[in-house]
């Protein structure tokens, strides 16, 4: 066995001179890995690798101009109306009192989107926030007009109450897994009757003092003070849903309930929270209708339900590509004017226009967001292709020779 070794010992010194000899001299070493030296920008995609054999970084994959474009088609489309219709009607509609109506009637509107926005981030649909407006509206000019207490308290509690309701709606969602869809809307159904029952079918006027219908009415530098009341409350839902761990974790559930549940997040604590808040921003939205109309109709808050629903999926496509709160005012507001202008233009005899406008609107709404998901996902699968296809690409490197001495083999 020895004396084998040696003859191979022996005849791999043999070739290692000859090699050495044809090449000038100099003994032939090992061949081992080293990675090639190739210029940046090899390959697009970041397939290259540097002299000192560290990877590119993949070139981003650049977004369609429909995507950019899209990002922001609410700021283009209200830009589009305030021309179209400002040309038109420049008497009526480039004036400050017609600013000033919209805005201010479309207050109502905007708190309901943005209730219907916190739960929506946590991938839950609740129809019922037109419904719990509509209960609290019932519930302050009932107290108001036939009880002595202070309607402070009574817009508190009407808040509380629609807090309650959602409590209870998360707990037909979470525990008996009750679609969404499903619970709201019959829970809505519920508080239409309790509504009906409350008023007899009746319109109810509360006797609310000067001072209440101050608080909804006024201006304050010009501006209408319900709008200060909706920026407000939007600050504080857009501080939470984007700046705090809570809000990370509802988009986290919204986005993959099961994942955000291996990962230890309390998956149905947020949705109860969340079904809660929804509850509480709908009541808001009913005192803030007592303080500017102060009275009650069946159907005070069921009107207002879709075209709340077209303003937060028309928001989900804007800015940050997923349910946001500027996004929701943006569109919202966008599509009031629209509405505000096409009354104007067409003049009297225009009530069919708004209720088309707002069906048209959601349709529209939904489908630039479900697009927008679509390119979205596409896009990412994309890089993710162009990023394997690198690291591939730059993980097998080439053999060439050195004069290092060969290492024994084993």
């Amino acid at each position: 066995m020895s004396l084998e070794i040696g003859r191979r010992s022996a005849a791999d010194s043999t070739a290692a001179d000859s090699t050495a000899d044809r090449a000038g001299g100099q003994p032939a070493g090992p061949v081992v890995a080293q990675p090639p030296a190739v210029e940046a920008g090899t390959a697009k995609g970041g397939a290259g690798r540097g002299v000192a054999g560290g990877p590119y970084p993949p070139e981003p994959v650049r977004q369609p101009v429909s995507l950019t474009l899209g990002k922001y088609s609410a700021l283009l489309l209200f830009a589009l109306f305030i021309i179209i219709f400002g040309a038109l009607k420049p008497h009526l509609f480039l004036t400050v009192s017609t600013f000033r109506l919209t805005f201010g009637e479309g207050v109502v509107t905007a708190v309901l989107a943005l209730a219907f926005l916190v739960p929506l981030a946590a991938g839950i649909f609740d129809l019922s926030i037109g419904a719990m407006m509509g209960l609290s509206l019932v519930l302050i000019n009932w107290f108001a007009g036939n009880t002595h207490i202070p309607v402070g308290l009574v817009c508190l509690g009407a808040v509380l109450v629609c807090c309650l309701v959602g409590l209870v709606s998360g707990f037909l969602v979470v525990r008996f897994r009750v679609n969404s869809l499903i619970a709201t809307l019959g829970v809505s159904q519920v508080l239409t009757a309790v509504g009906l029952k409350v008023s007899d079918n009746r319109q109810i006027t509360g006797a609310f003092s000067d001072r209440f219908a101050t608080l909804g009415s006024t201006n304050l530098l010009g501006v209408p003070v319900v709008v200060l009341y909706l920026l407000a409350l939007a600050v504080i839902l857009w501080f939470v849903l984007e700046h705090t761990p809570v809000g990370r974790y509802l988009f986290a559930v919204g986005s993959n309930p099961e994942a955000a549940r291996l990962a230890g997040l309390p998956a149905e604590r947020l949705v109860y929270g969340s079904l809660i808040a929804s509850g509480g921003v709908a009541g808001i939205a009913g005192v803030i209708y007592s303080m500017r109309v102060g009275a009650y109709t069946a159907d005070s808050g069921s009107g207002l339900l879709f075209p709340a629903l077209a303003a937060v999926f028309f928001g989900a496509s804007q800015f940050s590509r997923r349910p946001n709160v500027w996004g929701t005012l943006v569109a919202y507001f966008a599509l009031a004017f629209g509405v505000k202008g096409l009354q104007l233009a067409f003049g009297p005899g225009t009530f069919w226009i708004q209720p088309l406008f707002q069906g048209v609107a959601l349709l529209i709404a939904v489908a630039l967001a479900s697009r927008q998901v679509a390119q979205t996902r596409r896009s990412r699968r994309t890089q993710a292709a162009a990023a394997e296809s690198g690291s591939e690409s730059g993980a097998q490197p080439e053999p060439v020779a050195t004069g290092e001495p060969r290492a024994p083999a084993p």
